[in-house]
């Protein structure tokens, strides 16, 4: 499998948007001075992201931006502008085969999900569901940045918890250890039946979701479970499911019910509270690395067993 480089503040790294436009212009030049600041070489290959409607432009444009980003042998990461959508449109025509040549971190979460799953699937590269420019970057607070410096230089074992320090909460009883894959919900189930979803066998999934009620989490979930795919994991981490109320005068399930419903009878590991998602400060988790979910009385943890990238 091929690993990535170490990503040190001297490195080199190109900007892409593979999905939405920033949504403020001033927050994204904010972004790219704070990168900058650590003393990173930041290229932007487009001045500007103009609008497509809700894309950052053109599927040819942004297939072609991002091919070439991945070609190129002197970059030690692409880091995206932010998520929204439009990755999905992109996986048949990604050159893996150059993702797989001139392995580099790719950094992101929300709609670079899709991209991640579908790199580690067809290239075997691993890359950080962490900050993006415009969404995290302008205000990164140190706990979040120190987290991701150090999966990014290369660090492991590292044990996974909040920036804050928070420990995961326990729900269901095991260890395990095996691949690291996940990200945000609905894009996982999107991948579900293409040839550009790992197979999660014996995986620890960690999971987040962003303004969706918990009829539709548990839409989302049902589909996981009627595909095989929750009964075939080796652990299952619960973050952030932020923007779920049940919407006003209807009747719904509570959150908590939904989610219990679909890990009350899996045979696996299962921990909440993992600090991740669509909110800051938040934890950077690896994407394609081997890991191990403990969960025993009230603790669980997650430990990263092997590095996202390669020191030489």
């Amino acid at each position: 499998m091929p690993t990535p480089p170490p990503l040190r503040r001297t490195g080199r790294i190109a900007v892409a948007a593979p999905a939405s436009a920033p949504l403020d212009d001033a927050r994204y030049r904010a972004g790219l001075d704070a990168l900058r600041a650590r003393g990173l070489r930041v290229e932007t290959p487009r001045p500007t992201f103009a609008e497509h409607g809700f894309l950052a432009g053109p599927d040819a444009d942004r297939l072609a931006e991002f091919n070439g980003l991945l070609r190129r042998d002197d970059l030690d990461a692409i880091v995206c502008v932010r998520g929204g959508y439009g990755v999905l449109r992109l996986l048949p025509d990604l050159d893996y085969a150059a993702a797989r040549a001139h392995p580099k971190l790719i950094v992101g979460y929300s709609d670079i999900t899709a991209l991640h799953l579908a790199l580690y699937t067809k290239a075997g590269l691993p890359g950080l569901s962490g900050p993006m420019v415009a969404s995290d970057w302008p205000d990164l607070d140190p706990e979040s940045e120190a987290q991701f410096w150090r999966l990014a230089d290369g660090d492991a074992p590292v044990e996974i918890h909040g920036p804050g320090g928070e420990r995961l909460d326990a729900v269901q009883p095991g260890r395990a250890e095996g691949v690291l894959l996940g990200g945000n919900l609905t894009l996982i189930a999107a991948l579900v039946g293409t040839p550009y979803l790992p197979d999660l066998t014996g995986a620890i999934l960690f999971l987040e979701e962003v303004g969706e009620p918990p009829y539709r989490i548990d839409r989302l979930l049902a589909q996981l479970r009627l595909a095989g795919v929750l009964h075939r994991l080796g652990g299952l981490v619960l973050g952030g499911f932020t923007g779920a109320e049940p919407p006003p005068n209807r009747p719904s399930l509570s959150l908590d019910a939904v989610l219990a419903h679909y890990t009350s009878d899996l045979a696996c590991p299962v921990a909440r509270g993992l600090v991740y998602g669509h909110f800051n400060p938040k934890s950077t988790l690896p994407v394609g690395v081997r890991a191990r979910l403990d969960v025993e009385g009230d603790a669980a943890r997650l430990t990263v067993l092997d590095p996202v990238t390669q020191r030489l």
